[in-house]
């Protein structure tokens, strides 16, 4: 039996260290057994421009192919344009994307999907398929090998992305777009050849070294760059993505960062416009105003847990037209319930151009609390800790468990929710005022250092 270390299957993806934890022997099983859970004729296959990603999907469609499998080869491409493929080609239904998203270049994992299904994690799909290889229990679907088929779908994922936005509002900006050598320059080159608006790149050349700065656009360190270059052109916006381009990050024209909140609130109030009454999903670390804008604009706000698996699957299961986390993924209905940054800049604009004001003025009434940003600690133990803290507070605010620990008051609320694969819990507080959130923030701190390693 294959030994496998448990923690590389995580919550929504598997991801590792390579060669240590994730490597070509690896990728090679996994192609069996992904084989034996699709029970498809043919798996589409994407990558990134991680030094280790041809060499595992080389093993990958190896094993793939030997169970009488097609691989359907789509090269280096971002995981949108990965989803793109998936869920509108005719000849599968079912994929895995080459990829450790944000992580720095030793890691590599896969993101595995279905059309069906959606996106495959732990609950749905991906403790079955580490069964399997661990067993080694494969199956042949048929007595030839399988053979590797090319495709490109950029021009169609152009031409999709476009069908959803008003491309007559989308002139006349200055943009700085950050891909950080990851993937976004393979789809974003050619939307900023439609639109008649300049987009100047930085670091736009794929390379899985990142040698400027690591892929993360949440981390304020890896914005520096974007920032100055922003100042210096005086440009309308910047914007900054993470490895495979699934997530998108936001500075406004005076290099300010703008929280994903800001930006979950200014998509909403767009698409409820088109669909009046529409659902929208949040994560729960996000700003109460989120809620409150949401309900404003005549929609329906609906908390969730922080994930892309478990969003994904309540937006397809509840027809949601539109998601957000504050870790910068944005789902759209309309692109399958999947993330697509390129749409997101693009529907920013076009907000920009209909409200005829700055990046920053649009936003200035969009900050009516104070956050501490998500602040983590190792603990021994993270049970404990939070059910201690709910103890403590439990006579004093209003309590959740939809995924750790919320307390709320009408003044201020936190999260304590801990990580799925580390020793580590992340903190999330928000108040009315910056003295509250202050307080707050070191009585919990204070608490939560008695359990630390």
């Amino acid at each position: 039996m294959l030994k496998v270390n448990p923690s590389i299957f995580r919550a929504y993806d598997i991801r590792g260290v390579f060669p240590d934890e994730i490597n070509e022997k690896f990728a090679y099983l996994l192609g069996k057994a992904l084989v034996k859970f699709s029970q498809k004729k043919a798996i589409i296959v994407g990558r990134d421009m991680r030094s280790s990603s041809d060499n595992l999907f080389i093993s990958l469609a190896k094993g793939i192919k030997e169970q009488g499998v097609d691989v359907i080869d789509l090269g280096l491409c971002s995981t949108p344009l990965f989803n793109f493929a998936l869920f509108s080609n005719k000849l599968t239904s079912f994929g895995v994307m080459i990829t450790a998203s944000h992580n720095p270049k030793e890691y590599n994992g896969f993101k595995i999907a279905d059309r069906k299904l959606g996106s495959i994690g732990l609950k749905n799909g991906l403790e079955k398929i580490k069964k399997i290889l661990e067993k080694e229990d494969f199956v042949s679907l048929a007595k030839k090998k399988g053979k590797t088929i090319k495709r490109n779908f950029l021009r169609a994922y152009q031409k999709k992305v476009f069908s959803l936005v008003d491309k007559s509002l989308l002139s006349d900006f200055k943009i700085i777009a950050d891909c950080g050598n990851g993937m976004a320059f393979l789809t974003l080159k050619g939307i900023s050849q439609r639109i008649n608006s300049k987009i100047i790149f930085l670091y736009p050349q794929p390379n899985g070294n990142f040698p400027h700065h690591q892929p993360n656009p949440i981390k304020t360190e890896t914005l520096k760059d974007l920032i100055k270059k922003v100042r210096r052109e005086k440009a309308d916006l910047g914007v900054a993505f993470d490895g495979d381009a699934d997530r998108v990050g936001f500075v406004d024209e005076k290099g300010n960062y703008v929280s994903a909140d800001i930006i979950i609130i200014l998509l909403a109030q767009e698409l409820l416009k088109k669909y009046p009454g529409g659902k929208v999903l949040y994560d729960l670390r996000s700003s109460r105003l989120v809620k409150e804008k949401i309900k404003e604009a005549g929609g329906i706000p609906l908390k969730s847990k922080v994930g892309r698996t478990f969003i994904i699957e309540r937006m397809r299961k509840e027809k949601i037209i539109f998601g957000g986390e504050l870790s910068c993924h944005f789902y759209f209905r309309d692109f399958y319930y999947s993330e697509c940054p390129d749409l997101v800049l693009l529907k920013i604009l076009e907000i920009l151009k209909k409200k005829r004001k700055s990046f920053s003025q649009l936003i200035k009434s969009l900050k009516k609390y104070y956050q501490s940003g998500e602040i983590n600690f190792r603990v021994k133990d993270k049970e404990k800790l939070i059910e201690r803290l709910s103890k403590l507070y439990r006579k004093k605010t209003k309590q959740s468990f939809l995924d750790g620990l919320t307390c709320e008051t009408k003044d201020w609320w936190f999260n304590l929710r801990p990580s799925n694969t580390e020793p580590l819990v992340r903190l999330n507080i928000e108040a009315n005022t910056p003295e509250l959130l202050k307080e707050k923030k070191e009585e919990l701190i204070k608490i939560i250092k008695k359990f630390a390693l």
